[in-house]
This record gives C-alpha cells, structure tokens and sequence, in this order.
C-alpha cells in the first residue's frame, strides 16, 4: 500500500533522512521507532506531505506523492494523527471531528461516522459539547484518532500517540490501535515506546540518525537482544513492568 524507497530529507545542512526505505502492506500495523531526532517525525512528515522531500520515492496505492500537496493526499486515502494531537482547543468534540470530514459532502454519512466514533469511544459520548481543550490528554488523543478516521482513511499514519500519556491510557490507546486494524484500516504507528508498539506491530523498523538500523516482524524486533538493550531496558522483568 506504502512503498518509501530511498528517501533523504534535509533541514537547511542538516540531513534529517538518509536514504530510507520502507514498506506497508494493506492490513497491517507496521511500526517505525527510534529515539528523539532519529527523524521517525521527518518520515511521517513527509508521507503527509508536509515536508518537501530531497530525493527518493514515496508512493501510496501506486501514486506517486512526491510534491503532491497534503489536502491532495489526504483525499487519497490517507489520515495524519499529528504528535501532540493538535486537536482544534477553542472547539467543541463535535466540531473537531466535523473538521476531519470536511471533505465529506454526504450529510448521512457525516452523522454515521459521528456516531461510530462514540460507539468507540463511549465515554466521550456525554462530552459532545465540551470544548476540546478542557479534555484530559487522554481524551484529546482519542478526539485526534477519531477526527483522522472520520476521513474513512485506508492508511491512518500515528505519530507518537502514546506520548505524554499515563501508563493505563496508553494501554488504552494501543488497544484502539488494535481494534482500527481489525475494522480494515492500515495502521503506520510512528513510536518511542518500543515495547508496546512491537507486541501488535506485524513489522517494524527502528531508525536510529535517518537510516534504518534494524527491520523485522514484531516478534522479531521484540526478542532483538540489540533492540532490548538500546530500547527495552535490556532484561525481561523491565519489559514486564512496562506492560
């Protein structure tokens, strides 16, 4: 669904990525980890079209999206869940998830994916009219997936969804993560909780200074004695406690 075939994006003189490459298959939960500056954020970016890319391919369902703009690729097929969720504060629940459907003209429709996100969500069914910046973080990333799926995006593509979040919700949040997928949406999760993110992930990729270190399915990655080390805390009774 996804192919990113040696991609290099710079900032100025800085070389954010240096020649990944990278693939998504329909269906599945692939993820990208590494920690702070690897560039995980500079590829999501870049997808979205967000930032312009150096050289190197990126192509969805066989489009090319290279100088594409992001409204073009968004229409597409494919959602941005941003870091920091960056949910609409001074608007309402309802509001903001109207905004992920903008380019949606069936009203019926509208009212459908409304009503599915709160069958999701359940607890955020009371807070219709609550303006968005009053929710915890917790309920704002909730609100963030829920504004991305009501575009009914074929590749929904997460930026550290877990970031900042307490222990119990990210639990939550991954088990939601889990739960798109089996609905039929592909998920490219972007994460520093390396743990968490490679117990569901079909594949994943660890980027360390713009180039792909290491790739394998989850499982793989997971019992990686380099990856437990760099990213695990290196000893079972760690990834234990962080489950």
């Amino acid at each position: 669904m996804l192919q990113i075939e040696d991609l290099h994006v710079s900032y100025g003189g800085i070389k954010a990525l240096k020649g990944i490459s990278i693939e998504v298959g329909k269906g599945e939960i692939v993820s990208l980890l590494g920690s702070n500056g690897a560039g995980k954020s500079t590829t999501v970016r870049a997808i979205s079209g967000l930032v312009s890319i150096g050289s190197g391919e990126i192509n969805f369902k066989g489009i090319r999206l290279k100088g594409m703009s992001a409204h073009k690729i968004q229409k597409l097929g494919l959602a941005h869940v941003p870091e920091g969720r960056k949910i609409f504060s001074n608007l309402t629940v309802n509001e903001n998830l109207l905004m992920g459907a903008y380019n949606n003209r069936d009203k019926s429709d509208i009212r459908s994916l409304l009503e599915l996100f709160f069958r999701r969500f359940p607890a955020m069914d009371c807070k219709r009219e609550q303006l968005a910046g009053t929710l915890s973080g917790g309920e704002q990333q909730m609100l963030a997936i829920g504004r991305a799926m009501m575009s009914k995006p074929e590749l929904l593509v997460m930026d550290e969804p877990s970031l900042g979040l307490a222990p119990l919700v990210v639990n939550d949040v991954f088990n939601i993560i889990e739960g798109i997928r089996k609905e039929g949406t592909t998920v490219l999760l972007i994460e520093q909780n390396a743990n968490a993110a490679l117990k569901i992930s079909d594949y994943a990729f660890l980027l360390e200074n713009g180039r792909i270190l290491l790739e394998g399915t989850g499982v793989e990655l997971l019992n990686d004695p380099r990856v437990r080390a760099a990213y695990l805390g290196g000893a079972e009774d760690k990834a234990d406690s962080d489950k």
